[in-house]
């Protein structure tokens, strides 16, 4: 009976239309440095997607990694040029859905490491590589700012043509439809961290690891 089927598909940690997501792992990577805690950050290539930003070592899942940690080790092995050797899994933090059709999941990696000079980075991909301590972290709140996300059912190209995504008028939808909407503002923070500033998906992620840092002290 359809009843029977309803109550099996009971699942409070169950993520509605994930099939339509992009699917990345990132990791936090951390090591000890004169005896605190530091985070790894990369600085992208300027020939890469998305060059030029500050990021974790991550990216998008492969088919046949079943679990995101793979992806996240994986990853931060290419990336940073290190072996997987002195890569110690601690864990999966938790998972972040973005504004633009991202699923990430954060997972936490230990480095037996004590300088990021060891590190052998990927240099087609990583243009340079920096460490912040938590502390900096802990200490420091950062700036929020505000972006407008809206849903755009049409647009015009560069040959100037009317691209139709959504036929609203097509299916007798409210007038409003047609254009632009929504009024959701896109949460952008920002640590005024040196070399390089940390911002967007990559801030947001480390703002809830130490949130959550917070509240075991």
């Amino acid at each position: 009976m359809i009843k029977n089927k309803i109550k099996s598909l009971v699942n409070n940690n169950y993520l509605i239309g994930t099939e339509k997501y992009f699917k990345a792992s990132v990791a936090i990577p951390i090591f000890i440095k004169d005896g605190e805690e530091h985070i790894v950050f990369e600085k992208r290539s300027a020939d890469i997607r998305q060059g030029g930003e500050v990021s974790l070592p991550g990216g998008e899942c492969e088919e046949n990694e079943k679990d995101s940690s793979l992806a996240a080790i994986r990853e931060t092995r290419e990336e940073l040029g290190i072996s997987e050797e002195k890569i110690n899994y601690l864990g999966k933090y938790g998972s972040l859905v973005t504004p633009f059709a991202a699923l990430i999941d954060v997972h936490l990696l230990e480095l037996s490491i004590s300088s990021i000079e060891e590190l052998n980075f990927d240099k087609t991909e990583v243009e340079f590589v920096f460490s912040l301590p938590i502390k900096f972290f802990l200490e420091n709140q950062p700036e929020i700012f505000y972006a407008k996300a809206q849903v755009i059912p049409n647009y015009i190209d560069a040959n100037g043509n009317n691209i139709e995504l959504f036929p609203a008028k097509k299916f007798n939808l409210p007038e409003k439809y047609s254009k632009p909407w929504g009024t959701h503002k896109h949460r952008i923070l920002i640590y005024k961290s040196q070399p390089e500033i940390v911002w967007g998906i990559t801030a947001e992620i480390i703002y809830d690891f130490v949130k959550k840092l917070k509240e075991l002290s």
